[in-house]
């Protein structure tokens, strides 16, 4: 495929006049081509505009329409092959097997809420018959379902060049969901977008949508991405990235004259807690584990653990020793851009210096051709540091960790109060453990949007019941997930119908259930028609 560097407005590219930047490997430090133009923002508009023109058709769209979009994506996604994997990797240095999993993820969960959408039941439709006959006043007939908000815009994530981009859980949620998608790229992997954004842009054009049901944007999130989300065609977003920036984004959505839904996973340190009877049975076997998820790409997931809690005993000093022994035998990592690399870095040298801290492995190297190389670090304190020094609870984005030792259950127990909002938070103990340590559970349910037991945070589910959220500052609304299909409902908003005659209706509430799904009549479910 040839690259263009050119945005997708619709069925057209953009201009090719205009700032521009390149794509480069982080490993080697090359520039690669082609040189990818700003859009403009008479093209920001344009895409807008577009998209609210499609909205009017492609909210109407059957179910079955939406899923066979969404399928013909995945197979035109999969169709790209080894050009693909080869783009993704130069431009984030991830190896290949890294993309070739992601692209099966994102075919999966493309054909995941295909599925959501044919069977159809999700809309959440609720019926609740009329009774003229009740006092002191009649019941009328009132019916309910969902309906897509509109033009959705999709910031992609640095850290997931497929599953959480051009065509990740994000646009796949919206999409299926009924609302056209505006993608702003992201600077790390634009040949990666563009070879996405055209797929996406060739199903929908093969598929007969209407133009503007997506597009994608290149340009700098404070210009192009502001200008987008404050655009007043604009009904929603969705973001994976920094705290700094998701919220940045945030406020602007808030702000507006209409104020819109954000979506954004911003930060996340995701603490793991090692009860006492899991440390004396498993002790080496969570060490090397827990190796495995913090070095896991580099450390660069969102559900990375960065701070581990355990009792201050000698098991706790063994299993010190045992993981900076693994951290020091690890081979130095590339990370995905040389800003990130910096910014980890930063973080590992603040922690070095940091009173209280002792540093137990630390793997210092030079920046590398790519000036995006780096090694793991590990560092310890205790519960009494971490408690007096908030900046022990800060995300460090990359190959390493925190291990906290506490010498009493209420100091574990004022830790875990005292915790933000976190995507995850792991449990490593036995069912005696459990039972002996409700009270912790019973906070970290308050603190997260997913409990994990005895494994590692790292590696998100795609499947219907999982939630990858959780309360502030994980998300800016930890009501929602942006992983399973209940991502769809962020996208959009209940109405209701009352005292309608049946041919009025849409066929989700209409009396003979045309379209045969789920239904709550009266409070009860059910599947079959109305008489």
């Amino acid at each position: 495929m040839e690259l263009t560097g050119r945005s997708i407005i619709g069925f057209r590219s953009g201009s090719a006049q205009g700032k521009s930047s390149f794509g480069f490997n982080p490993a080697t430090g090359e520039r690669l081509l082609p040189a990818y133009t700003a859009a403009s923002a008479e093209e920001v508009d344009e895409a807008a505009q577009l998209a609210h023109r499609a909205w009017a058709e492609f909210r109407r769209s059957a179910g079955r329409e939406r899923a066979i979009f969404l399928r013909q994506i995945a197979k035109n996604i999969e169709a790209l092959g080894d050009g693909l994997t080869a783009r993704a990797t130069a431009e984030t240095g991830l190896p290949a097997g890294r993309i070739q999993s992601e692209t099966s993820r994102t075919g999966y969960q493309l054909r995941l809420f295909a599925d959501l959408v044919e069977e159809g039941s999700w809309v959440d439709a609720r019926i609740d018959r009329a009774n003229p006959d009740r006092q002191p006043l009649p019941k009328p007939d009132v019916r309910s379902l969902r309906r897509p908000l509109g033009p959705v815009v999709v910031f992609c994530a640095s850290n997931f060049p497929l599953a959480f981009s051009v065509a990740g859980g994000d646009t796949a949620s919206a999409l299926a969901a009924g609302c056209p998608v505006i993608v702003k790229a992201h600077h790390a992997h634009p040949g990666t977008a563009e070879m996405v954004g055209l797929a996406v842009r060739d199903a929908a054009r093969d598929c007969g949508l209407p133009e503007g049901v997506f597009s994608l944007l290149y340009g700098s999130g404070s210009e192009v991405g502001m200008a987008l989300i404050k655009h007043p065609l604009v009904k929603a977003g969705g973001f994976t990235g920094s705290r700094s920036g998701g919220r940045a984004l945030f406020d602007a959505a808030s702000s507006r004259p209409e104020p819109i839904p954000f979506y954004a996973e911003m930060s996340s340190v995701n603490p793991v807690f090692i009860l006492p009877r899991a440390m004396r049975e498993r002790r080496d076997q969570i060490a090397t584990g827990l190796h495995g998820s913090v070095t896991l790409g580099a450390g660069q997931f969102c559900t990375k653990p960065g701070l581990v809690f355990m009792a201050k005993d000698d098991n706790a000093q063994t299993f010190a020793q045992k993981l900076g022994a693994l951290m020091v035998g690890t081979p130095e990592f590339t990370m995905l851009t040389p800003g990130i690399r910096s910014a980890y870095q930063e973080g590992v040298t603040a922690r070095v210096h940091r009173a209280g801290v002792e540093t137990i492995a630390h793997i210092s190297t030079a920046p590398g051709p790519g000036v995006a190389h780096a090694g793991p670090a590990l560092f310890q304190t205790n519960a009494e540091s971490y408690l007096t020094d908030p900046e022990l609870s800060a995300e460090v984005f990359g190959p390493s960790t925190l291990l906290i030792t506490h010498a009493a259950r209420e100091q574990l127990l004022e830790v875990a109060r005292r915790l933000e909002g976190h995507l995850t938070a792991t449990i490593h103990g036995t069912e005696e453990d459990l039972r002996d340590y409700a009270d912790l559970l019973a906070i970290l349910e308050t603190r997260v949007g997913r409990l994990v037991f005895s494994g590692f945070p790292t590696g998100v589910e795609v499947c219907h019941a999982m939630v990858h959220g959780g309360p502030y500052p994980a998300t800016s609304d930890g009501r929602s997930t942006s992983v399973g299909t209940r991502a769809i409902f962020r996208f959009t908003r209940q109405i209701c119908y009352q005292g309608f005659p049946d041919a009025g209706l849409p066929d989700e509430l209409k009396n003979a259930n045309p379209l045969g799904i789920w239904r709550m009549v009266d409070g009860q479910f059910t599947q079959e028609p109305l008489t």
